[in-house]
């Protein structure tokens, strides 16, 4: 067997290159223009609005409310698989080494994160509070340790209380590391760290609770299931995961679209199609996912070329996807015992990807309805989808 450390490098460095090798799809040239042009028009509307924002904005609350949630999200990534509860079991009094690796990946993955929005939040702190520049730097480090003390808390209480009931241990740091945050952005620094001192005392209580204990093999194995299967999700929205089956529900509450497709067997694999694409997961919520994306983003950036770009690339994705994911079942199907017509599915997928892209552009376009020639996102949606959809494949 080999030494835990090395087994945990050697699954990090699959784990690294399964990652590797679906975001190379995901980040693809529209997706980085895309992000390009949202960061850019974010910051150019943050950056107005704090010219003219009150000195009496509640800057300290808001910032210690919306980094105490991120610090409390400190979900451990273990790396362990289901035959670890039976090939590891002889090693357990040694886990110890395997988990100490386990956690510093945890807390380098996780910590740039806040540290992100932390900084973004400087310029805003500068504007309405009487902080120094030594003082700002001061809470970004306690910010920093904050974050290791709640990765190594949430560890330890998954441990020791086999992961039940986790939201209640991440309410309890959360406003623990909340309060911290809001002391010391009132430069109370000594009730800070007082406050420090209860977040740590808290998590050595599970701590001394979790041990010889014996490890909750089947909770870290879920918790690893689960995150990658979100990987997976997310990946599959951009390019096909082979081992990804989505789920398929009834969606009672739309079974009145169905009337939309005339009774007839010429309509047969328009049926089909239609029903594949309302009740099939994986497609609905793409189609769901992207538009709504384009909505947000044509409400709250008052940038119309921002909208119309955005709107245009989310375009390009959803109906590029759409028609493959639709056209890519292989497995055997009642229909195929029918004589219809040779092409019939392929018209069939054609025409529910126009109606779903249609609706698309409807909705991009009430949510962009206070922006000048709003009209033009609806343009943009519907010409580029149909453009998609005859160039591709």
């Amino acid at each position: 067997m080999k030494n835990l450390r090395d087994v945990w490098s050697s699954r990090f460095m699959h784990y690294i290159g399964e990652v590797q090798k679906y975001m190379q799809f995901i980040f693809t040239g529209h997706i980085a223009i895309v992000l390009v042009f949202l960061i850019g028009a974010g910051g150019y509307q943050y950056s107005e609005w704090l010219k003219v924002v009150q000195t009496d904005f509640p800057a300290e609350i808001v910032i210690a409310v919306m980094i105490g949630i991120l610090l409390a999200f400190s979900r451990p990534t273990t790396l362990l698989r289901e035959p670890d509860q039976v090939y590891l079991l002889p090693l357990e009094s040694k886990m110890s080494q395997y988990f100490s690796k386990a956690l510093a990946w945890t807390f380098w993955s996780q910590v740039w994160i806040v540290a992100i929005v932390y900084i973004v939040c400087i310029p805003l702190l500068k504007a309405v509070t009487a902080l120094t520049t030594t003082e700002i730097w001061t809470i970004f480090l306690l910010i920093i340790v904050l974050k290791y003390i709640s990765v190594q808390g949430e560890f330890s209480y998954r441990y020791s209380e086999r992961g039940q009931m986790v939201w209640v241990d991440r309410l309890i740091r959360a406003v623990i590391f909340g309060a911290v945050l809001y002391m010391g952005l009132h430069a109370q620094l000594i009730l800070a760290v007082i406050a420090t001192v209860i977040s740590v005392v808290y998590i050595i209580i599970f701590r001394k609770k979790s041990v010889g204990e014996p490890v909750p093999y089947e909770h870290f194995v879920k918790i690893e299931q689960n995150r990658m299967m979100s990987f997976y999700r997310f990946a599959n929205y951009f390019t096909d995961v082979p081992h990804l089956h989505g789920s398929i529900r009834r969606r009672r509450w739309m079974d009145w679209l169905y009337r939309f497709v005339p009774y007839g067997k010429e309509n047969a694999q328009k049926y089909l199609v239609f029903r594949t694409f309302v009740r099939t997961d994986d497609h609905f919520y793409l189609w769901l996912r992207l538009t709504a994306i384009s909505g947000v983003i044509a409400v709250f950036v008052d940038i119309p070329v921002v909208t119309w770009i955005v709107a245009g690339a989310l375009s390009f994705a959803t109906t590029i996807q759409l028609k493959q994911a639709l056209l890519s079942s292989g497995e055997f199907r009642m229909d195929m015992l029918y004589p219809l017509p040779e092409h019939a599915r392929q018209l069939a997928v054609k025409q529910t990807v126009r109606l779903a892209m249609v609706t698309q552009a409807i909705i991009v376009g009430l949510c962009a309805i206070t922006q000048p020639m709003f009209y033009l996102a609806i343009v943009i949606v519907i010409v580029i989808s149909e453009l998609t959809a005859k160039i591709s494949k």
